[in-house]
């Protein structure tokens, strides 16, 4: 089951394709050369033949938003919402990555857990601590997978931040210094490489005026090479002392996309180059204005909708019909540790659950195609890749995940009691919502990345 060739999200039912005895045939090279009915087949010579009998096979998912520091802060309780939650739990456990021992525990465990849970493919907030960032690339190469990662920059902040704060020189130099390092380094051309990275401002109250001017110098420089951009976006807005009203407070700011936007000074004025872009992702944008909105699509920036998050640090509900009728792509991010699920299949469910709970017509029960779009497809046209990965269209890379509901016997039960509509296409959807919702991480039988099974043992 995928959805076919290059759908908006509204149209994903539409190219939902489910083919009940399928196969899917690769190249040596890892590239997808048929898709369809098995007994159509066309046999060569020399063909290996894998049978996994009853097993589901779909694309690999796309977290277009996790964060590797946070590895063991799931559930963590902080007391309040986001920027007490930083401050209590996030930063003090952050500061740990300096320890170049911890640094490869963690990105031993974090890159164990993308591949229990199917991610093939991840937008990865870094650590502030080039140590630990080079255990993340090594550990993920070792693995496969893909990854566009960068160093978290922070200038200013807490007293709890301090240890993960650099000078403004720092900041630019470690974040150079870091794509010149990991940037296509498995294969040196963007275009074909599964490790790249990206320029991570944690967000705008983190950062100084000086920060996001250099930040953009340094952009300017690098966007041609393939570069990405990730950061936050209107996530928490209490009023008064929120996220969101604090950056118009301190910048002196319309909207709070304008920091990102180059216009950082106070009145919106600019003061720098913009950070938007077709590679650039912005995470959560729960509280976005029409003109923000409006702004991301003209510039082709992207959205990592992160529902699970949003439900434990309390910081609302992204409007879907909203952001979807403003033209933005929207991908899933399991923002863990904000979120607790790294299984994005989890997340699109949270998110069909939140926005069959919005308010009066902003109501909406997700088609199951839709959730399976944001969590593959969606996520591979945000980090650009979409003629690489995202479905099973031929000539693509084969990233792929077997899910044998016998492994999770839950999930097994669910597909073979549950009542199923007369009509062939309703009877379909169905199959694909429960196979998304029941699916848990022990039903991940095998995982492949470009034709290659990922070996766990490997990390």
């Amino acid at each position: 089951m995928h959805i076919a060739g290059s759908p908006t999200v509204s149209d994903a039912d539409s190219a939902l394709v489910d083919i009940p005895d399928g196969a899917l045939a690769i190249t040596a090279d890892g590239l997808i050369d048929f898709c369809g009915p098995f007994d159509e087949l066309p046999a060569q010579p020399g063909d290996v033949v894998v049978d996994h009998g009853g097993a589901f096979l779909l694309p690999g998912f796309v977290d277009a938003h996790v964060h590797f520091p946070q590895t063991y802060e799931l559930d963590a309780y902080g007391g309040g919402q986001l920027l007490e939650w930083l401050n209590n739990c996030i930063f003090p456990a952050e500061s740990r990555l300096a320890d170049p021992v911890f640094a490869r525990t963690i990105a031993r465990d974090f890159t164990r857990a993308r591949i229990a849970a199917g991610t093939t493919a991840a937008m990865v907030f870094g650590s502030a601590f080039p140590v630990a960032q080079d255990e993340l690339f090594e550990a993920t190469q070792r693995a496969g997978l893909r990854i566009v990662s960068g160093r978290g920059i922070q200038t200013q902040g807490p007293d709890s931040a301090a240890p993960l704060m650099t000078s403004e020189a720092d900041a630019i130099a470690l974040t150079t210094a870091e794509i010149d390092r990991w940037h296509a380094a498995d294969t040196g051309d963007p275009d074909t490489a599964r490790l790249l990275t990206a320029i991570v401002p944690r967000f705008t109250l983190s950062v100084t005026t000086q920060t996001l001017a250099a930040l953009g110098e340094l952009y300017a420089q690098v966007r041609d090479r393939g570069v990405y951009i990730h950061t936050h976006l209107n996530e928490n807005n209490r009023p008064g002392t929120g996220e969101v009203d604090l950056v118009k407070q301190l910048f002196d700011v319309e909207c709070y996309l304008d920091t990102y936007d180059g216009k950082f000074l106070p009145g919106s004025a600019v003061g720098g180059e913009s950070l938007l872009g077709r590679r650039t992702i912005l995470a959560h944008c729960v509280h976005c204005t029409d003109a923000e909105l409006a702004r991301m699509a003209e510039t082709g920036t992207s959205i990592a909708h992160c529902p699970t998050s949003q439900l434990f640090l309390g910081s609302g509900t992204m409007p879907w019909n909203r952001t979807v009728d403003a033209g933005v792509t929207i991908a899933l991010g399991s923002d863990c540790g904000g979120g607790d699920e790294w299984l994005i299949s989890k997340v699109a469910g949270d998110a069909y659950k939140v926005h069959i709970s919005e308010a009066g017509e902003a109501s909406v029960a997700m088609h199951p195609a839709q959730m399976l779009f944001s969590g593959t497809l969606a996520g591979a046209r945000a980090l650009d890749a979409e003629s690489r990965f995202g479905n099973f269209d031929v000539g693509k890379e084969a990233d792929f995940l077997v899910i044998d509901p016998q492994r999770w016997p839950p999930l097994e039960r669910m597909l073979r009691n549950g009542v199923r509509d007369d009509d062939p296409q309703r009877a379909r959807d169905q199959t694909l919502f429960a196979l998304l919702m029941g699916m848990r991480e022990p039903a991940i039988a095998e995982v492949y990345v470009g034709g290659d099974k990922v070996d766990f043992g490997a990390v």
